[in-house]
């Protein structure tokens, strides 16, 4: 086996930037390239500002960085003198066609792979680091089998990510486990050992995990609907809680500590989001359709349900507190990226209550640490730019209500007594995040009316299910608002 010199990740977004640069780290001797056909990220990699939050990732590239990392928009010199060549390209739900909202656009894939069959010469080991359907991989083979030189020869290999935002360093540098796939023929078989070589620096053996393609690539699918089915089942559990009595947060605990389920994502909130959950999901449903599999696909699509249920309910709730009606309220929405300690908005829930409320005629005001005032706008559709919140005490002035909707930590540091003062009363903080649980008896001592997930709270009419309207996410919003 030829030790590896050279590697080149294709897409330097959240897998593939973080990715290399722990390789980078890890791997002294080999020289990493990321490269992307967009100058302007490459831009800010090259720069003190990288084009995404992540903690400890600052620290790994610049000390990387010009020593053996590198970040580039020459893919045909990167993919001619690499030995490994990872793909980590968007692959986006398809939003129109065959399989529209529910399929991976796989068009990213498929550029890759031809640019890539163009340039390449010797033998390459191309790696799939973008989630897809199962069988991408054979479209990817037959790519390169009908772009056949005598110059080039290949093995195609699997080597899904399970990083979660927020916490991707140390994902990548102590995982649960690296996942391989690839043929079951010598050739793959020695595809697969070089690429395990790479992550046996640091992963040990036992947790490097080998399987057949098709293998690797549903466990990936198949992983991210698991997570997101215990997020789904523990927030269905949720809306009974608020009906009956019960607090969720003692039911997760209590079903928690039956080492058959476990603790970990029994958290109720607004709903899940991200990049790869409900993608991947609906991806898993497509395919369930698509194989003649129709039992299995409502079932899994019965998770997205819920999550969209979960948000509806939300921001009806806050709808029925305010007297029925949020028109020309100002409200503090505290929080817009999916997740805390990350800056990515992509299917945040926040969008989606933002937009029901804007649709409700509500003045919103924005405030988010991580994220930049115009990827707000540009996620709620809008074009007049307004003044920015530059602190969560600027939002929260003169609102009628506060909205949680990231589980951010500063937010349970807040001068909520200041807070109170600045607000119209009475005033409301609905908790979408159970992160105030412990300042719920304050709060309530201050005067706040306090509203959570999960746990009946304040007294008040509960607001049934047959008033949650069906919101129209496509539609533009109706009001402006301030971030």
């Amino acid at each position: 086996m030829e030790p590896v010199k050279r590697i080149c990740c294709i897409g330097a977004g959240y897998v593939g930037g973080p990715t290399c640069s722990v390789i980078a780290q890890m791997c002294p001797e080999i020289t990493v390239t990321v490269v992307d056909v967009d100058e302007e990220r490459i831009q800010a990699w090259n720069s003190e500002q990288l084009p995404i939050f992540e903690p400890g990732l600052q620290e790994v590239v610049e000390a990387q960085r010009g020593v053996n990392l590198f970040f580039s928009t020459d893919i045909d010199k990167a993919v001619r003198e690499a030995d490994i060549i990872f793909i980590s390209v968007n692959t986006p739900t398809k939003t129109f066609g065959l399989g529209k909202g529910r399929a991976a656009d796989l068009k990213y894939i498929e550029a890759c792979a031809r640019r890539i069959a163009q340039v390449a010469t010797g033998y390459k080991i191309v790696v799939e680091k973008s989630t897809v359907p199962v069988r991408a991989a054979e479209s990817i083979q037959r790519i390169f089998s009908a772009n056949t030189k005598s110059s080039l020869s290949f093995q195609v290999l699997s080597n899904p990510e399970f990083l979660a935002e927020g916490t991707a360093i140390s994902d990548l540098k102590n995982p649960d486990r690296v996942l391989i796939g690839g043929d079951e023929t010598p050739e793959g078989r020695r595809a697969i050992e070089t690429l395990s070589s790479i992550y046996v620096r640091w992963v040990p053996k036992t947790r490097i995990i080998t399987t057949n393609m098709w293998s690797s690539e549903l466990s990936k699918l198949a992983a991210n609907a698991f997570l997101a089915q215990r997020i789904s089942s523990i927030n269905s559990i949720s809306a009974l809680c608020e009906v009956t009595g019960a607090d969720v947060e003692e039911v997760a605990h209590a079903i928690g500590t039956d080492q058959r389920i476990g603790n970990r994502f029994l958290k109720a909130s607004v709903g899940f989001g991200g990049s790869c959950f409900q993608k991947d999901v609906l991806n898993l449903v497509y395919l369930c359709e698509a194989l003649n599999l129709p039992e299995v696909a409502r079932y899994w699509q019965q998770v997205i349900e819920i999550n969209e249920y979960q948000r509806r309910r939300f921001a009806a709730r806050i709808v029925s507190c305010l007297f029925n009606t949020v028109t020309d309220k100002k409200i503090a929405l505290l929080g817009f990226a999916f997740k805390k300690d990350t800056g990515d908005t992509r299917e945040s829930s926040s969008i989606y209550i933002s937009k029901y409320l804007m649709d409700e005629g509500a003045r919103l005001h924005v405030y988010d640490p991580k994220v930049k005032k115009e990827q707000i706008m540009q996620d709620l559709s809008l074009v007049v730019s307004r003044e920015a919140a530059s602190y969560p005490y600027e939002a929260c002035d003169n609102a009628h209500a506060i909205v949680i909707c990231t589980e951010w930590d500063i937010f349970k540091e807040l001068d909520y007594e200041r807070i109170y003062q600045a607000m119209l009363k009475p005033a409301f903080i609905f908790d979408g995040r159970r992160i105030l649980d412990s300042l719920h008896g304050r709060l309530q001592q201050l005067g706040f009316q306090v509203e959570t997930i999960g746990k009946r709270i304040s007294q008040r009419i509960p607001f049934t299910a047959s008033t949650i309207a069906q919101l129209d996410l496509q539609a533009p919003p109706l009001k402006k608002m301030k971030i």
